[in-house]
């Protein structure tokens, strides 16, 4: 047996791989494989009896396994007898020029790191980011995948969360408030008007009823051609909201018509000057 684990299978300058080698690197790996199985099964659990948000324990138990594989590496190149510190200080201006030329990708991985700790954005989470409002499918240390509301995937570099203005809608402790603007013809009456967007909002499954949000109308301008009136509602529905303002919208069309209320216009009306006359 010790005949066959110190057969040699390669020799690089005074770096010698046996089968032993080999063999434990292997062991090692298992092992980081099946302790890592075994941790993130005893913090899951222990996270949701402290009713920790799964997303908030997806991004804890990733990071946990990049430092243990990271870890593994490190014990696995040291059973092939690399020794790790001459190689970082052999390598150190190799690294620098690399890190030079790819400073965006090593800032993406240290966001990623600080994204994955702090959990300001996590998995499932609807946030507002270059004027696209998506939700958050996977983090991970260089790179976020995303989708946007018409359901195309957008990869995004982490450090745009880092450096840039971001609105996490998911962190409001209560629903979200919209605004809905409606015009109406100046011939209407107000309080018709008022009755009549309130019941479209009333009907609506996504606008909330109860208090301290209840939809209300509010009479904003008086327009050029128009009284200004405005749909103030709350909903949890954040990621489609698009979607329920195009049907409110369907909605007060249609009760509109029934109760001829007019939606104005904006009309240009034209004067031509008369041709001076020919002088003779």
């Amino acid at each position: 047996m010790n005949e066959i684990l110190n057969y040699e299978l390669l020799r690089i300058a005074s770096v010698i791989i046996t089968v032993g080698n080999i063999v434990a690197l292997l062991l090692i790996l298992l092992a980081a494989y099946l302790f890592l199985r075994l941790l993130s099964a005893v913090l899951r659990r222990t996270m949701t009896i402290r009713l920790v948000p799964k997303s908030r324990q997806d991004s804890f138990l990733q990071l946990t396994g990049y430092v243990i594989w990271t870890l593994a590496i490190i014990l696995g190149l040291q059973s092939l007898s690399v020794n790790i510190t001459f190689l970082m200080a052999s390598s150190a201006a190799l690294l620098i020029g690399i890190g030079l030329g790819l400073q965006n990708v090593f800032k993406d991985f240290v966001s990623g790191i600080i994204i994955l700790l702090e959990g300001t954005v996590k998995a499932d989470d609807v946030v507002e980011i270059d004027g696209w409002v998506v939700k958050v499918k996977e983090v991970s240390l260089r790179t976020s995948r995303v989708v946007t509301r018409e359901d195309n995937v957008v990869i995004i570099p982490n450090h745009k969360f880092i450096e840039e203005n971001v609105i996490n809608w998911t962190h409001n402790t209560t629903p979200s408030r919209f605004e809905l603007n409606v015009k109406a013809d100046y011939a209407s009456n107000v309080q018709q008007v008022e009755q009549v967007l309130l019941e479209c909002a009333r009907q609506h499954k996504d606008v909330l009823q109860t208090d301290p949000h209840r939809p209300y109308i509010r009479l904003v301008d008086f327009g050029s051609s128009s009284l200004d009136f405005q749909i103030i509602f709350w909903s949890n529905n954040m990621f489609r909201i698009e979607s329920v303002k195009s049907q409110l919208r369907f909605a007060i069309v249609e009760a509109f018509r029934q109760h001829d209320i007019s939606i104005p216009f904006t009309q240009i009306v034209l004067h031509q000057a008369a041709p001076d006359k020919a002088v003779n």
